[in-house]
C-alpha cells in the first residue's frame, strides 16, 4: 500500500539499500516458502538475484521459474559480501560469466547451463514449451487422426 509509511526499523528500508536488486541471505534461504508467492514477493520488491550458502529446494526451483537468480556461494564468500555491503559498497552479479564481483574480490558460481540460458534469454517454462509449438501442434493433429473418438470426432 503506497499510502502506508515504510517501517524505518526494517533492514531493507535503510537508505543504503534503496533500489537494491541483489539480496544477501544465509543458510537454507527460502525454507518454509514452498509457494511461488515467496519469489514473487522478492521479485516485486525489486530483487533479481539472491545470494546464499544454501537454499530450500522448492524455493530454489521457484526462483528459476520466476526469473530470479539464486546464487550459491560458500559461507566465507557470503560473509565477505555482507562485510563489503555494510560499508555501503555495491556488488555485481554477472550471469554471463557466472561471477559475483565486490570491489577487487571475485567469486565464481555454477549454474545449470539450460537454466542460465533461459534466464539470459528471459524465457520461462511456458516460453520454453512454446519453442516447440509446431511440434506440439503436429503431435496433436496426429493424435486426432489416430483416435478421433477421444476428441469427440466421428471416425472417418
Amino acid at each position: 500500500v503506497e499510502s502506508r509509511r515504510a517501517n524505518p526499523d526494517f533492514e531493507l528500508n535503510d537508505a543504503r539499500y534503496a533500489g537494491a536488486s541483489i539480496l544477501l541471505a544465509r543458510h537454507n534461504f527460502g525454507c518454509g516458502s514452498s509457494r511461488e508467492h515467496a519469489v514473487w514477493a522478492l521479485e516485486n520488491y525489486g530483487f533479481r538475484c539472491v545470494i546464499a550458502p544454501s537454499f530450500a529446494d522448492i524455493f530454489y526451483n521457484n526462483c528459476f521459474k520466476n526469473g530470479v537468480l539464486p546464487v550459491v556461494l560458500d559461507e566465507q564468500a557470503v560473509d565477505a559480501l555482507f562485510a563489503f555491503c555494510a560499508e555501503g559498497a555495491e556488488i555485481t552479479v554477472n550471469l554471463e560469466n557466472c561471477t559475483v564481483v565486490a570491489g577487487e574480490q571475485r567469486f565464481a558460481f555454477t549454474i545449470d547451463e539450460s537454466r542460465r540460458s533461459r534466464l539470459l534469454a528471459g524465457i520461462d517454462d511456458i516460453g520454453a514449451t512454446l519453442q516447440y509449438r509446431d511440434d506440439i501442434f503436429g503431435y496433436e493433429q496426429l493424435r486426432r487422426a489416430q483416435r478421433p473418438w477421444v476428441f469427440g470426432l466421428e471416425a472417418g
